[in-house]
């Protein structure tokens, strides 16, 4: 990764968390990906922009294995997602091999805009819903 890439990041991850985070995972409509924390077993909650195909969510993450829940599901791929409020259970799986500027082009237009502008490494995800 560059060093602009490693500012990117910095800035992008301290914003999410700190004032982006917070603000959507109150917004009821919004989706929230739930891991389980790959050191200290708690739950994290993380929005997430993708959309509902089916039984599947697809997700961008803009920095692939560098994201705090990417490597949560690295550790557990076990996963809830809060979907027009409503929990769902699952299982994520990495998708290395897909194209993400393509996925992108099939999920919400303002996420994918955002993912395409901060993100550095992106790395497709697939949420195998339970239900």
């Amino acid at each position: 990764m560059s060093r602009f890439d490693e500012i990117k990041h910095r800035v992008a991850t301290t914003f999410q968390r700190q004032v982006g985070n917070p603000i959507l995972r109150r917004l009821p409509n919004q989706p929230v990906l739930e891991t389980t924390g790959r050191k200290s077993g708690v739950p994290r909650q993380t929005p997430v922009g993708g959309r509902r195909v089916g039984r599947e969510f697809w997700i961008v993450s803009e920095f692939g294995e560098k994201s705090q829940y990417v490597r949560n599901i690295q550790a557990d791929p076990r996963v809830r997602l809060r979907l027009k409020g409503q929990w769902h259970t699952g299982t994520a799986h990495l998708l290395p091999d897909d194209d993400p500027r393509a996925r992108l082009k099939a999920l919400p237009r303002l996420n994918s805009v955002a993912v395409r502008a901060i993100g550095t490494q992106l790395l497709t995800i697939r949420v195998d819903l339970d239900d």
